[in-house]
């Protein structure tokens, strides 16, 4: 009887331990972001910008730019952002980088105030002539400043227990710069550690654009692990598909007075044309507190892209596609490697 008994309750045993190790797994392998206010599993990011700016003081010296009017800047961008809400978007990734006006005190209070998600990143922006790129950089290798950046993914960010859902980069125009190879394989590295994707400010710089190609490529690491940013900045169409049919694609310039719509509308037939619609982000690179100053509005896709696409033959299926199902694959946590 005692050895029919204890046979019992190893079984139960087993099953429970059996019940724990699939919930584990399947927890651990559920694909999440991170925002700040947490970690959210991807499906609950729904409608996404995935390229604006709460706020920076882009034009300010690297030492006043994380320095704001505080009242001021509460009072005019948590209205704002509300308005952005009832038109219909959930999440908003914030491009404001480490030393070009990055406040994730004030993200995760503008977030609470309006119920939005609102995802910040970890990384350095190397555009503008270098001018927001810290002395830690040049000082350190690759592997040190990678660490830097793991460190917030891993603890928190500026003592805040909010982590980045991103790395955020850039390279300025022409021949691509010590630094900004630095910092991209600084980037890789990161990726590597933290599963985080690479959104690179870019633009048409093919010279950048194939050298982040190569970096990846020397690291064995997917172009799937890095986004293409501003690709539509003159960039031939011809260049953006043929970029696209690997890695994703980044069309930030929507105007805050709508005028390039129908460029725009072009541009997404041609990749529906070619079924690349699932690489295409798309948001405007607005700014709800630009140096203190009045909103660079980024509204212009819900109140005149959408429609328009809608009159132009795009269904809901597609939009969603763009607008919620893109920005979760391309930014969920996830090590994206090539072989």
């Amino acid at each position: 009887m005692n050895s029919d008994l204890l046979k019992i309750q190893k079984f139960l045993l087993l099953v429970f331990l059996l019940i724990v190790f699939q919930a584990f797994n399947s927890s651990y392998e559920k694909n999440v972001i991170n925002t700040v206010d947490g970690t959210i599993a991807e499906d609950e990011l729904g409608f996404t910008l995935t390229h604006e700016h709460i706020m920076s003081n882009f034009g300010k010296d690297i030492s006043e730019a994380s320095e704001y009017d505080e009242a001021a800047l509460l009072n005019q961008v948590a209205p704002y952002l509300k308005k952005i809400k009832t038109l219909g978007v959930d999440t908003i990734f914030d491009c404001t980088t480490a030393y070009f006006g990055r406040r994730v005190d004030l993200l995760q209070s503008i977030a609470d105030s309006t119920g939005l998600k609102i995802v910040t990143n970890t990384g350095f922006y190397g555009a503008a002539g270098d001018r927001y790129i810290p002395e830690i950089a040049y000082e350190s290798s690759a592997e040190e400043i990678s660490k830097i950046w793991v460190n917030e993914f891993e603890n928190g960010i500026d003592g805040t227990n909010i982590k980045p859902g991103f790395i955020k980069l850039a390279f300025d125009g022409g021949a691509s710069s010590e630094i900004d190879i630095k910092l991209f394989q600084a980037g890789i590295l990161a990726h590597l550690q933290t599963g985080l994707t690479m959104a690179v400010h870019t633009g048409d710089n093919l010279e950048a654009f194939k050298t982040q190609l190569n970096l990846l490529e020397q690291y064995d690491v997917s172009p799937e692990a890095w986004i293409w940013t501003h690709a539509s900045w003159g960039t031939d169409i011809e260049t953006m598909i043929e970029a696209a049919r690997e890695r994703r694609v980044d069309f930030t310039t929507m105007t805050s007075k709508s005028s390039n719509i129908l460029e725009f509308i072009d541009i997404l037939q041609t990749f529906k044309s070619e079924n690349l619609l699932h690489k295409v982000l798309l948001s405007h690179d607005g700014n709800g507190f630009p140096g203190g100053g009045e909103i660079r509005p980024f509204e212009a896709i819900m109140k005149n892209l959408i429609p328009a696409m809608q009159e132009h033959g795009f269904n809901e299926q597609e939009i969603n596609q763009i607008f919620i199902q893109n920005p979760k694959k391309a930014f969920s946590i996830n090590v994206r490697k090539t072989n």
